[in-house]
């Protein structure tokens, strides 16, 4: 298995990476609305969910130095199938949502350590050269895995709820979750590769690995701009997330659209599938092509058009057609503004820690969509529809203000000459 291709384990990888995710943060809210839970109450207490994914800056330097990052990301993916059984079975139990909720935070735990071990398995099984080539292949299925749980695997449950039981519905629909993720995982622990370097990081000096990775990540050049870039970049996206689900298959007397969870379905599995890839290639090619400094304007303005989306909507309650066309135009945005996410994260994630410094910078990304994502739901019971996504509209523009910054940050200028260097373009394929 020394010389497997990452053709064979890559797009596997992060899909199995990306579907906890949207499973957790954003089809927790449409299960949530189809069991009648009130937005403020599900959306608050999910929003506690992000939390793993804003702490494992802390555990990602143990995790540097336990074990293998394979021997991690492989666990981890046994036991999310095991979870995702337990929400399945919890939802026909009488305190569903508690029940549910506690399987989700497990869940989110779970997922964040995975993200950890699978980041880090990309850089150690891969060389720098493959690393910028298969940039743009995992970003694409770390999309497919979310636009599979937000899309098709809502039109597959959309579907059974015209056949069976609502709750019956949702429960064969996790427990295929869960049988997937097994499969996955058992797949993983014949196929992966056991890369040389891939051995519990040692720290030079004496010192531990959490202090070291902490202290090189905050030290290094610019980090105020950094963090900053990483904190608001998605402010727009942190309050839509929520929000998104329930406004569009909530009831019409709500100010919602009452789309059908088959029709959310289709338009996020078929249109937004399409849509996304476009983006992700699109945008690959562009970095690529232009560089970093170039893109990143258009992108973070096609980033926080859908704001101006919702808003209209909201207003306008248009057909199902014009409803589709702008998701559409969404998740084309979307895949090219997180492209260019997944390029500046890459780097100023370098160094001998560069594993930690990737989990420290996703998690601090977290942390930016939690807060305003646990806000939105109390702010839309008290606006209503209409005025909320006017409000978050106005919001996303602090998107803006801060893509200057970037041009101030020099790892970015020095990390892209070296990948040039190496002639890695950033939307090819293998």
């Amino acid at each position: 298995m020394k010389n497997t291709s990452p053709w064979r384990y890559i797009p596997s990888l992060y899909f199995l990476e990306g579907l906890p995710y949207i499973l957790i943060n954003v089809v927790s809210g449409a299960l949530y609305t189809k069991m009648g839970v009130p937005n403020d109450v599900f959306v608050f207490w999910t929003g506690f969910l992000y939390l793993p994914w804003t702490l494992k800056m802390f555990w990602s330097p143990w995790i540097d130095g336990k074990s293998t990052k394979r021997k991690w990301l492989l666990l981890c993916q046994f036991l999310a199938a095991a979870v995702f059984a337990w929400v399945a079975l919890a939802l026909g139990a009488k305190g569903f949502f508690a029940a549910s909720l506690i399987g989700f935070a497990v869940g989110a735990f779970i997922s964040a350590t995975c993200d950890i071990a699978t980041d880090g398995y990309y850089m150690l099984a891969l060389s720098p050269e493959k690393q910028g080539y298969f940039v743009g292949i995992r970003t694409i299925f770390y999309r497919l895995a979310m636009i599979f749980g937000g899309g098709t695997l809502l039109m597959f449950i959309g579907f059974l709820e015209k056949k069976t039981a609502l709750v019956q519905a949702w429960q064969i629909g996790f427990f295929f979750v869960a049988i997937l993720f097994a499969l996955g995982a058992m797949y993983h622990c014949r196929i992966l590769p056991k890369p040389e370097q891939d051995k519990p990081a040692v720290s030079a000096q004496g010192k531990t690995a959490f202090t070291q990775s902490f202290k090189s990540y905050f030290t290094q050049k610019n980090i105020l701009y950094i963090l900053l870039f990483i904190l608001c970049y998605r402010v727009g996206d942190a309050l839509l997330e929520k929000i998104i689900t329930p406004f569009l298959i909530g009831p019409a007397e709500s100010g919602a659209l009452a789309v059908s969870t088959a029709q959310l379905g289709f338009i996020k599995g078929t249109l937004g599938l399409g849509a996304i890839i476009a983006g992700n290639l699109l945008g690959g090619w562009l970095l690529g092509k232009y560089g970093f400094k170039k893109c990143i304007w258009p992108f973070a303005i096609v980033l926080i058009l859908p704001n101006f989306f919702y808003a209209y909507m909201a207003w306008a309650k248009p057909s199902i057609y014009f409803i589709s066309a702008l998701i559409t135009l969404e998740h084309l945005g979307n895949g090219l503004a997180m492209m260019a996410f997944s390029i500046f994260i890459m780097y100023v994630s370098q160094g001998p820690y560069k594993t930690s410094h990737y989990a420290i910078s996703t998690g601090i990304m977290a942390l930016g969509m939690m807060l305003p994502s646990m806000l939105s739901g109390k702010i839309q019971m008290a606006l209503g529809y209409e005025h909320f996504f006017m409000l978050s509209a106005f919001i996303s523009l602090i998107t803006l203000c801060i893509v200057p910054l970037t041009f101030k940050i020099k790892s970015i200028e020095e990390t892209e000459k070296t990948f040039r260097q190496h002639k890695i373009n950033l939307g090819d394929a293998d």
